[in-house]
């Protein structure tokens, strides 16, 4: 229980913390909100009413004390961009990356999870020098860049995938928004065409995006089965007469997978704020898209709504990763 009320407290000053610093940054930001409000060509007098209005002239405690009632109450401005709430523009673009995210996660434990399998049980082999190869390119290897490279070669030339997207635009506005993920609300109404069209504008996007999942899952299911495999319980397990291969799959990887739900976690929450380029290159109506339209159109609340939403969103998966460690894993509770 004292473990327990500890987390929270922890949690609630973690989540305190990242308040102050968004706060923090949109008073260090050089875009000036009241001429987002008013125009770079409105008299003194204006910009003076402005600043009152919005509370700028008021003590920095005040106005983080403001600040702080504002986003308890969810209310984080309006858009300058879209005129809209940015609490409704969040909720409407979030989905998308979330959707996106999760694909290229469950692509990088389809791959990465067996590399890294392959890796540790040849050490020092071909497949391990392979599993290692692809951690090198995962890491190295720019997005922005492979995303061109693969609209080139599998949409202008092969015409193996469908162009930039969420879905055909013959078919936009034919699914209704129930959960915001669109595959989800295809299959919840039953639109088989919605549904077949949102698999096939995600597979491109998600497997570029899924190099670095495949990479980093790769390389740490390696790097923590290897270790395990010079433990005493492993040494015992080979010395009763075990298969390498059970050794490795039912003693190595069941001591690990802790840590590996942990690193599982982490590659989703990364993939939720590193997706801006990705998102960028495919047209994906996402979290980074819109990120990047608030910045090229400098729109501060926005901006600072999206970063509070991405840091917001890893502080829980960190909380909710170490949980679930400490469930899988007794050593570490």
């Amino acid at each position: 229980m004292r473990r327990a009320l500890g987390g929270l407290a922890g949690l609630i000053l973690t989540l305190f913390g990242l308040l102050l610093v968004t706060f923090l940054i949109g008073q260090a930001t050089p875009i000036d909100p009241t001429l987002t409000l008013v125009g770079d060509r409105a008299n003194a007098e204006t910009v003076q009413a402005a600043r009152r209005a919005l509370g700028l002239d008021d003590p920095l405690p005040l106005r983080f004390a403001t600040y702080l009632g504002r986003v308890l109450t969810g209310d984080l401005g309006t858009s300058t961009l879209t005129a809209r709430p940015v609490l409704s523009d969040l909720v409407r673009v979030f989905p998308a990356t979330v959707e996106l995210a999760t694909a290229a996660t469950l692509i990088g434990l389809a791959l990465g999870l067996p590399l890294g399998l392959a890796g540790a049980y040849w050490h020092g082999r071909w497949p391990d020098h392979l599993a290692r190869l692809v951690g090198v390119l995962g890491h190295s290897v720019p997005v922005f860049w492979l995303g061109l490279m693969a609209l080139l070669l599998f949409y202008a030339r092969l015409d193996w995938a469908p162009g930039p997207g969420r879905i055909a635009f013959a078919l936009e506005g034919t699914v209704p928004t129930i959960t915001g993920l669109l595959l989800v609300d295809a299959l919840l109404a039953g639109n088989g065409p919605a549904l077949q069209s949102a698999l096939a504008q995600l597979v491109l996007p998600a497997s570029v995006l899924g190099l670095f999942s495949v990479a980093q899952i790769a390389r740490l299911t390696r790097a923590y089965l290897i270790e395990a495999l010079g433990q005493d319980f492993v040494l015992a397990a080979r010395a009763r007469g075990l298969s390498e291969t059970r050794v490795l799959l039912f003693h190595a990887l069941a001591a690990v997978r802790g840590p590996l739900v942990v690193a599982l976690a982490l590659v989703w929450g990364g993939l939720l704020e590193g997706s801006v380029l990705t998102e960028t290159v495919f047209a994906w109506p996402g979290l980074g898209a819109y990120m990047t339209q608030a910045l090229m159109s400098a729109d501060p609340n926005a901006i600072l709504g999206g970063a509070l939403l991405v840091g917001l969103v890893f502080v829980l998966v960190n909380a909710g990763a170490d949980a679930l460690q400490r469930r899988l894993d007794p050593r570490t509770a």
